[in-house]
């Protein structure tokens, strides 16, 4: 028969019947796939497209990326679907689009937050694109699985953050004086995110290793240079969606080599260890290290690599950020400074280091915390993948009060950095509540965020597990500058700052400051 067809019909009439069939084929599977939605809830209001596949939505959000501005690119999404606060008649903040052809939500409403992260947790997960986009680096961590799998994981690492290991401040004596020593003293400029940036790697692999990289004192070590290569390619891979695989991969490959070669000895030198030895050590404050931990509880060499670098990833990253804006911001508003250092002699002197106790009851050191944290959540975009067919609560139908049918596979974008900075989500400016944009931690004097309004550690069973280990750490590390140095000078002018997002949200033109010592 297809000899027949090839012999009696011309090529320009095959190729009709096969547009013709694939038209058919094309509109079958929509109106299946229409009934589907419409059967769970119906759509979100679509960001209106001029090009086939939607690829001006990848355009633009390739040149957003490219030009730091990912805040810009998102609002622009909501205000062209018609469902942001600058349209008086909607105030969802969802929508949907289809770049690269592929339905895609995206929502800033915490309503549809909570239900992914929490109320309907069981139906969103990080899905196995994820895990295999991120396998190479992170393996099969806390950070790449879904279900039993991350519940194992979760279980592993948790005992790890207990109070009474965050609240061994010993850890962050050694590193932090080493950071002081860099900082100058005497108006110098300095680059406040990059010595963070080194100084939280430090931190951090000494509580996981047990042995610090000592990149304060050499910034060009090989093992995190190798972690910054790494971490740089992953994101652009993460960006790049289907056309992943043009990304070139050879830095990447040859960083992850250096990686599991410094990580590897130290696993192989905690399982020599007996669990009668390892179990002392963890007893042990002296001794205790995040590995010797973990190895009481497996003997996988695999489980044990891909844990160590998810949390050295988390552990280095978002502490740094957070602290390189919180200096940036300082650097401007030298009242703030002096009343946060008011606070802190008041509590421990010009010399004393501070316990965990004492950095709790500094209410000021956590409003200002959590007024950077408001301002710039380290993780200000993210991404979950529909388990199975499901809705969103918010969001459907002419006026947005309606479920929003989600099918299996589904990704859904959420930001929480543009959520937190919904003007419509808090109270009217007034003399003591400055607009939603200003840095100003006495807003928390008298104010509280409602529920699911504030999530810079995420929320729901995946909420950060290293939460008060972080702000330990960020709290002691303010303390301790703010014993030494009275004055910050900022050396950067209005309007040259850009919120680069990576992996985490980071100042992307470094923190130009000085400082001058106290006298």
């Amino acid at each position: 028969m297809l000899e027949f067809f090839i012999t009696h019909l011309s090529w320009l009439k095959l190729i009709g019947i096969a547009v013709g069939t694939w038209s058919i084929i094309t509109l079958v599977t929509w109106y299946k796939t229409e009934k589907r939605i419409q059967a769970l809830g119906g759509h979100a209001p679509s960001v209106p497209t001029y090009w086939p596949l939607g690829i001006d939505i990848l355009y633009a959000a390739v040149k957003g990326a490219l030009a730091d501005k990912n805040l810009e690119f998102w609002q622009s999404l909501f205000d062209k679907a018609g469902v942001s606060s600058s349209n008086e008649e909607a105030y969802r903040y969802t929508c949907e689009g289809a770049p690269g052809g592929r339905r895609v939500i995206f929502t800033a409403d915490p309503e549809n937050i909570k239900a992914i992260l929490a109320t309907q947790f069981a139906d969103y997960g990080k899905g196995k694109p994820f895990h295999d986009a991120w396998s190479d680096f992170l393996g099969d961590s806390i950070f790449t699985t879904d279900q039993e799998r991350w519940h194992d994981s979760r279980q592993l690492i948790r005992p790890q953050f207990i109070k009474n290991r965050v609240s061994d401040l010993h850890i962050f004596e050694s590193n932090v004086d080493k950071l002081l020593s860099k900082m100058g003293g005497r108006g110098e400029e300095v680059d406040m995110a990059a010595l963070f940036f080194r100084y939280t790697f430090d931190a951090a692999t000494e509580f996981l290793l047990g042995k610090s990289v000592n990149s304060l004192d050499n910034p060009r070590a090989k093992f995190s240079e190798a972690f910054a290569e790494v971490q740089r390619v992953q994101s652009i891979v993460e960006r790049a969606g289907p056309a992943n695989r043009l990304v070139p991969r050879g830095s990447f490959y040859t960083g992850l080599k250096v990686i599991n070669e410094f990580v590897n000895p130290y696993i192989e030198q905690a399982l020599r260890l007996s669990p009668e030895e390892l179990e002392k050590n963890t007893k042990s404050d002296s001794g205790y290290t995040f590995l010797h931990a973990l190895a009481s509880f497996t003997r996988d060499r695999k489980v044990l690599r891909d844990q160590l670098v998810a949390v050295l990833l988390a552990g280095r990253d978002t502490t740094a950020a957070t602290l390189s804006w919180l200096f940036h911001e300082l650097s401007a508003q030298p009242k703030i400074v002096q009343k946060l250092r008011a606070e802190i002699l008041d509590y421990v002197g010009p010399d004393q280091p501070p316990t965990y106790d004492d950095l709790k009851s500094m209410k000021y050191l956590q409003h200002t915390l959590n007024e950077i944290l408001r301002l710039y959540p380290a993780v200000p975009f993210n991404v979950r993948l529909a388990l199975k067919d499901t809705i969103l609560p918010h969001g459907g139908g002419p006026d947005g009060s309606l479920p929003i049918g989600i099918l299996k596979d589904t990704p859904i974008g959420y930001s929480p950095l543009l959520m937190q900075r919904r003007p419509d989500l808090y109270p009217l400016p007034s003399p003591t509540f400055p607009p939603v944009n200003v840095f100003a931690p006495d807003r928390w004097d008298n104010w509280t965020p409602k529920s699911w309004y504030y999530i810079p550690f995420n929320g729901g069973p995946r909420i950060c597990i290293g939460q008060q280990f972080a702000l330990t750490e960020m709290g002691y590390t303010v303390v301790r500058i703010l014993q030494r140095f009275e004055r910050i000078e900022r050396y950067w002018k209005d309007g040259e700052q850009v919120m680069k997002a990576e992996i985490v949200l980071q100042p992307g033109n470094g923190v130009r400051v000085g400082f001058w010592n106290a006298k």
